[in-house]
């Protein structure tokens, strides 16, 4: 069997949303196909206990392109006859694959991820990837806006090929129960709008709260559940307080991965109103949780931001919102609240549409050509 060594900073036990995605990545490819080179991590070798490959933990926190590492991965590149190599992120560390082709690795393959597209504006970061970029086969992208941010930057320097995340369907589903979610925070059988994020300006909850009181006066009993944690809960909570809100805006803190099923199946519609700042440097890449909220069968409403409106069919899967104008948002959410059939029937069609386009079956295949030497 031809194995693919896997060079990669982003690995669990560490937690975040790459981690989480080249984890589900690694998870289609057949046992035994793979072995991976990460950094170590408070866990680690409890989580790699359970694999069906090998990992090799490199004796830091964080794996940097070093003669130390490019020896390393060289080794383990000719110890287990690896053909293809795949760089969970291509920056830094497809600046190792020179020497891995030295080592008779036939194929390179880097993935991005979303912040790259940042990267491009700023003249070192751009020439950084210009240079990765020229020694792999394949540089992956997740959607079509980091597309049209990379393509121009990297001139053609090697091949492009669309690998976005994927939504594991079984787990995210319109049968998820979100009875204990309601009765944990007292919605009752009142209307929700939820919101499924980390807690930080470019993700919109706070045009969300500013524009809920106008949700308010069309739907006085309507709920807004905010759903995770972050560095603007502290600034969320005292707005809420200040406009009188506490009744019927639920701040949930952080949740484990694993009740988040539950917690989309508590809402009717699911909206984060993404907006893109820092002059494109903070942008949403895709946005996968527009895509597990359509998998549970909820109607979306999403910002401009990046590459969010490839996640929603307009009008037909939900909508997509000017992130900037917390008016624009309360109508599009007051409007799917009056008619909750149209909003069964948009989520309905979300369920569809994920199975179809988003599913890890689809991204599987892909990620199994991208490979193929």
């Amino acid at each position: 069997m031809s194995r693919t060594l896997v060079v990669t900073n982003d690995f669990p036990p560490r937690q975040g949303g790459i981690q989480t995605f080249v984890a589900a990545l690694l998870a289609t490819r057949p046992p035994g196909s793979l072995v991976v080179l990460a950094s170590d991590h408070p866990g680690s070798a409890e989580h790699d206990a359970a694999l069906p490959y090998e990992v090799v933990r490199a004796p830091t926190g964080m794996l940097l392109p070093t003669p130390g590492a490019a020896r390393t991965a060289a080794r383990l590149a000719r110890e287990h006859e690896c053909r293809t190599v795949f760089f969970g992120a291509a920056a830094p560390l497809g600046l190792l694959a020179p020497g891995l082709r030295r080592a008779g690795v036939e194929r390179l393959v880097g993935a991005t991820h979303g912040h790259e597209t940042g990267w491009v504006a700023l003249p070192a970061a751009r020439q950084l990837l210009q240079r990765i970029a020229g020694g792999l086969d394949v540089l992956t992208y997740i959607s079509r806006y980091t597309h049209g941010r990379l393509a121009p930057a990297l001139g053609g320097r090697t091949e492009l090929v669309q690998l976005s995340p994927g939504v594991d369907v079984d787990r995210f589903t319109p049968d998820a129960d979100g009875t204990a979610v309601r009765e944990r925070y007292g919605l009752d059988d009142a209307p929700v709008v939820v919101c499924v994020s980390r807690l930080v300006p470019r993700k919109g909850q706070d045009t969300l709260v500013r524009g809920w009181s106008q949700v308010l006066a069309r739907h006085p009993r309507a709920r807004l559940l905010l759903v995770g944690g972050g560095p603007l809960e502290g600034s969320l909570r005292r707005t809420v307080e200040s406009q009188g809100l506490g009744h019927s805006v639920v701040l949930t803190g952080g949740v484990p991965s694993e009740d988040l099923p539950a917690h989309y199946a508590a809402g009717d519609v699911f909206a984060m109103p993404c907006r893109t700042r820092r002059g494109g440097l903070d942008v949403e890449g895709l946005g996968m949780v527009f895509l597990e909220a359509a998998a549970c069968g909820l109607p979306v409403v999403a910002g401009t931001s990046g590459g969010a409106p490839e996640t929603v069919q307009e009008g037909v899967t939900g909508h997509v919102v000017d992130p900037r104008s917390p008016a624009a948002v309360a109508a599009v959410l007051a409007d799917l609240l009056d008619d909750p059939a149209r909003a069964r029937a948009m989520g309905a069609a979300g369920r569809a549409w994920v199975e179809q386009r988003w599913s890890w079956t689809t991204i599987a295949g892909t990620f199994a050509q991208v490979l193929s030497p």
